[in-house]
């Protein structure tokens, strides 16, 4: 991460996910590291639906801060066993309130708890994985109502905080990363050929898109080729 200040410290939130975990260790071997913070939702006991929990994390971090870098790697495609709804009649008011609890609510909360730890001056990024499929200006096919609007409203509040944060800070970086697909035991029901990516080259691919994008007072929303994805 060269655009980062010497002795940069970063928090990868998801940690215990095939992707967090991947940016975790791509992260410690990386030059100019300082401190890597590892969360996952089963090794520090933080849920997405218990904002209590996620502000007692950031609390846990905090002393250590600032923080340079923030990765949100969480959300789910499949949430409570169940994937996602292929067409209008299956629609469900309780499974499409989870989808947005796990997709959109929870990483607002993170946004609200872990955005603090930002550095106030100096460059700093707070990156979340979005989807392609959230992608309002992008969907031709349709199908996948829970996850495809729950990542579009993810993208949205990310955009909103953005701007605000941006105000105070306008060296920080927001970004809606879109990672392609990548291979885990939870997107193996999902992968129909063979350009999934192995999560250690994903997390090295979106890292390198984290440190070329600039800071513009706004979020942005890219691929792990550093290609705008449309709103």
């Amino acid at each position: 991460m060269t655009s980062l200040p010497a002795n940069w410290q970063a928090i990868v939130l998801g940690a215990t996910g095939a992707l967090g975990g991947a940016f975790v260790e791509v992260l410690r071997a990386a030059p100019g590291a300082h401190r890597i913070l590892a969360f996952g939702r089963t090794s520090q006991h933080f849920t997405l639906e218990d904002e209590d929990s996620i502000a007692a994390l950031a609390r846990e971090a905090a002393p250590d801060g600032p923080y340079h870098l923030v990765i949100d790697a969480t959300g789910a495609l499949e949430i409570d066993g169940i994937g996602p709804e292929k067409r209008l009649d299956q629609l469900d008011a309780q499974r499409l309130a989870r989808a947005f609890q796990v997709n959109a609510i929870g990483p607002a909360l993170l946004l609200k708890h872990f955005v603090p730890l930002l550095p106030m001056s100096g460059r700093s990024i707070f990156a979340t994985l979005s989807a392609r499929v959230g992608s309002i200006g992008a969907n031709e096919k349709g199908g996948w109502y829970g996850y495809r609007a729950s990542k579009a409203a993810r993208n949205m509040l990310l955009q909103t905080a953005a701007i605000e944060v941006c105000r105070r800070r306008p060296e920080a970086v927001f970004l809606a990363l879109q990672p392609g697909t990548v291979r885990s035991r939870f997107s193996a029901p999902y992968i129909t050929d063979g350009t999934a990516l192995m999560p250690a080259d994903a997390a090295g691919r979106l890292l390198e898109v984290m440190d070329q994008s600039p800071a513009t007072r706004k979020a942005a929303f890219l691929d792990y080729r550093g290609e705008k994805v449309a709103w």
